[in-house]
């Protein structure tokens, strides 16, 4: 059985998928895609797991799909088939979802950071769109990545597949903090935190929200936002933080 290229903990709520394929630089190449695409599922699925950290070895967190793979393939070989499956599964998780970097990240895993809900790196850490310096397209990571991104820098990084550092990288809305690789974990580690005091439901909601297509009329989308709002407030989750809240105490979710 061929070694296993991503793996798979979970302590105390928090389940952690880990790329280790340092020899390519934690490439995508079909055996990652696979292990990431199975412990993704499995992290979804178990209702122990509050939220999700992607994390990685060796110094580079990934440097997108495995070139060597891609050679001489036709359109409908190519690994890049897969990869919308897998940045769907981080974007529409009902479990939020972290990404750790301790190193650089180019083309598809820029992709994958923009697909978490929360991207944390070290300052030290570096980023590109290198995909049109060899000749292809940036098309697939564009569906996380254009949400993110303020639109003069994604123009300006796309076009030219400049490098740019993690302080840009905030600047711009791709990560959400940017620390000494030093306090990296400690950072890590206060957003997971702060993730893990939400309901599990009230967190998956939110995150349908956060994608959801507003009403046609402000009037229609009140309506709609009363009606999720209204429906957990009396719900089972929303009555059991009520109390918590109330008495002083934690919510029966928390880890």
């Amino acid at each position: 059985m061929a070694e296993e290229l991503v793996h798979y903990d979970v302590s105390a709520g928090i389940a952690r998928i880990t790329l280790d394929s340092p020899h390519n630089r934690n490439a995508l190449s079909a055996r990652l895609r696979a292990d990431l695409r199975t412990h993704l599922t499995t992290a979804i699925a178990d209702d122990a797991v509050r939220v999700i950290v992607l994390d990685h070895t060796g110094p580079v967190f990934c440097s997108g799909m495995d070139l060597k793979e891609a050679g001489g393939a036709s359109s409908s070989a190519q690994g890049v088939q897969e990869f919308p499956a897998i940045l769907e599964q981080i974007w529409t998780s009902p479990k939020p979802v972290v990404a750790r970097l301790a190193g650089p990240a180019r083309a598809g895993g820029v992709g994958i950071v923009a697909a978490a809900d929360i991207a944390i790196a070290s300052d030290s850490a570096t980023f590109a769109f290198t995909e049109v310096r060899i000749g292809v397209v940036p098309a697939v990571i564009s569906v996380t990545v254009l949400p993110r991104l303020l639109p003069r820098a994604a123009h300006e990084l796309f076009l030219t597949g400049e490098t740019f550092d993690a302080t840009r990288a905030v600047r711009i809305g791709l990560l959400n903090s940017a620390v000494p690789l030093t306090t990296l974990d400690d950072e890590v580690d206060r957003y997971t935190g702060m993730l893990a005091l939400g309901g599990p439901k009230a967190l998956a909601a939110t995150k349908e929200l956060l994608r959801r297509t507003p009403a046609d009329t402000m009037s229609a989308d009140f309506a709609e936002m009363l009606s999720l709002s209204a429906g957990f407030f009396a719900g089972e989750e929303g009555q059991e933080g009520i109390t918590a809240f109330t008495q002083k105490r934690k919510a029966n979710w928390v880890p």
